[in-house]
């Protein structure tokens, strides 16, 4: 925990060491998965790459990394409905509504009632008819098929939403207040919440507005309205949400999206870079020009984002040190969108059905397959078999095909 937050504190622009830590997902709006059309192989199953420290690849070795896909101990992706990671510890959500989780447990983030850390998947204590997951950093949370959250892992910094700033809680218990939520997602240190109605609540740290309530600083311990452009009224209609390490985006009905909280790497996509902004601003177009629109999912890194368009071809937008805006290009940041291009460089991705962003990499699935990644590659969590980072996306082939649900983190990734 400790070493991750040292690797994305300050700017947090120089995340090259794989001991640093190894997870911070980018969640596909926490709404589950597009589905592919590709058959999975039988028998399906989970598989993981890139570092394995805390166990967080799941296979039930000490192993250092991998940098080709492996299996996940016990768990076939006909099972799995949605995966999600962050920091060191993972989340699998199955077909009869329970959870599993595995990696990293310092702070009781798995749900067993322990703090230890487990190499493979267990099942999360007292959890049933759950639709969504979310890992934040340290923590977790479940969506209930009733509309209820409930959170478990490290409250140190409000991030359980349980009323209270306080000690580990090592079981689920409810976020309070909350009802009719219908998708979850997790930063580092807070939480989101869509409601049915189309507005977002969120709670944790807000050091850089994350929460976006139209304030700076401080802790909110209980579920908050994230506020409307200029801070007038609330954010309504949302259809999906998702976090980065300390920022947040919305999208919206229209499909254009919202965005708040930290902006120091032009991950707000919204023309500047610097600073924070407490309430949504609106993403632009490519060049600054007008807004972003027909967009139909997101994914938030550490501080880049990712936007699938109606078209099924992706934009990108915030930091690049290591090209994982996927457009060529290597270092510095953009804060507009810009295209992500097919391998090799050559046109622009296309037939994209499924979105993820780890913390400096990117992951992108094909309709018909293969997998894509680019941008960092220092653990392996490219999976193509190397270390070295790539600007623009390269397949995937092995074992991956039928992909339902991704997700990318620091420093590994997963697919089911």
């Amino acid at each position: 925990m400790n070493s991750v937050k040292g690797a994305f504190s300050g700017k947090r622009r120089r995340v090259v060491s794989a001991a640093a830590g190894v997870a911070l997902v980018a969640l596909t709006l926490g709404l589950g998965s597009i589905p592919a059309s590709s058959a999975a192989a039988d028998p399906p199953q989970v598989k993981s790459w890139g570092n394995n420290s805390f166990g967080a690849l799941g296979i039930g070795t000490p192993v250092a990394q991998r940098q080709t896909p492996v299996t996940v101990a016990g768990l076939t992706a006909a099972k799995v409905t949605a995966l999600s990671v962050r920091d060191t510890h993972s989340l699998a959500l199955l077909d009869n509504g329970t959870v599993q989780a595995w990696g990293s447990n310092t702070h009781g983030q798995l749900g067993d009632g322990t703090s230890d850390h487990q190499s493979i998947p267990g099942v999360v204590t007292g959890l049933l008819s759950v639709r969504s997951i979310a890992a934040g950093g340290g923590f977790s949370l479940a969506r209930l098929s009733n509309g209820i959250v409930q959170a478990w892992g490290a409250n140190d910094l409000g991030q359980l939403g349980n009323g209270v700033v306080g000690p580990d809680v090592f079981l689920p218990a409810p976020v309070t207040g909350l009802t009719g939520v219908v998708a979850i997602a997790a930063g580092y240190n807070y939480a989101l919440a869509l409601l049915s109605n189309g507005t977002v609540r969120a709670w944790g740290i807000n050091n850089f507005g994350q929460l976006g309530n139209g304030t700076t600083g401080g802790i909110s311990p209980v579920p908050v309205p994230v506020v409307g452009p200029g801070g007038v009224g609330v954010l309504s209609n949302v259809k999906a949400i998702a976090a980065g390490y300390d920022f947040s985006i919305a999208l919206l009905n229209d499909g254009t999206l919202r965005t708040w909280g930290s902006n120091a790497e032009g991950q707000l996509g919204n023309g500047t870079a610097g600073g924070i902004s407490p309430v949504p601003v609106p993403v632009v177009g490519p060049g600054g020009v007008g807004m972003l629109g027909n967009v139909k999912a997101v994914a938030g890194g550490a501080n880049h984002a990712l936007a699938l368009l109606t078209n099924n071809t992706v934009r990108s937008w915030g930091w690049n040190d290591f090209g994982q805006l996927g457009n060529g290009t290597t270092g510095g940041i953009s804060p507009t969108p810009v295209t992500v291009l097919g391998p090799g460089g050559v046109g622009v991705l296309n037939d994209v059905a499924l979105i993820a962003a780890g913390g400096s990499h990117s992951l992108a699935y094909l309709t018909n397959g293969p997998l894509n990644t680019w941008g960092n590659n220092n653990s392996g969590m490219l999976g193509d078999g190397s270390t070295v980072s790539r600007d623009t996306p390269i397949g995937i082939r092995t074992g991956l095909i039928g992909i339902t649900s991704i997700a990318g983190g620091s420093f590994f990734s997963l697919a089911a």
